[in-house]
């Protein structure tokens, strides 16, 4: 299990990694904290509702200056659309994965998802007086596991 710093049984469980996707790793912990332990069709219908902004992902960690949002008890949350498709993505293709070891997706719950910054892509920006400024991209490295729910 090269690249996966969680270890599960092979005979049950599906695995799908996303390396340097060009999504903020933050946004991307606070999104894969939302989604761990749920059944993949409900994670995938909140990410969906995700996407469409309708129900915010709870920020517990990167909190600083992020506004509450509605509902009872909720407290700072965002709408992080581009993590949240890439996570979506991951999941179905952890699915397919599933489908092809003759899993059953419909019975699968996430019991492993992570993300963590990947690799920097450098560049620079041109200035005036013949000056540069750094215009960096951080990419995030998301590892998931989904397994067979025992019945």
């Amino acid at each position: 299990m090269k690249g996966y710093s969680h270890e599960l049984d092979p005979e049950t469980t599906a695995r799908a990694i996303g390396k340097d996707l060009r999504v903020s790793y933050k946004n991307s912990i606070e999104v894969c904290r939302a989604v761990r332990g749920m059944p993949v069709e409900d994670a995938k219908k909140f990410l969906e509702e995700v996407i469409e902004k309708q129900v915010p992902i709870p920020y517990l960690k990167h909190k600083r200056h992020i506004n509450h949002r509605k509902g009872p008890g909720f407290g700072p949350g965002k709408f992080p659309v581009n993590a949240a498709k890439a996570i979506l993505d991951l999941i179905k293709v952890a699915e397919n994965n599933a489908e092809y070891k003759g899993l059953d997706p419909d019975n699968m719950v996430v019991a492993h998802i992570s993300a963590y910054r990947g690799r920097v892509f450098q560049s620079w920006r041109p200035r005036a007086r013949g000056r540069t400024t750094a215009w960096n991209t951080v990419t995030a490295n998301i590892e998931l596991i989904i397994q067979e729910q025992k019945e």
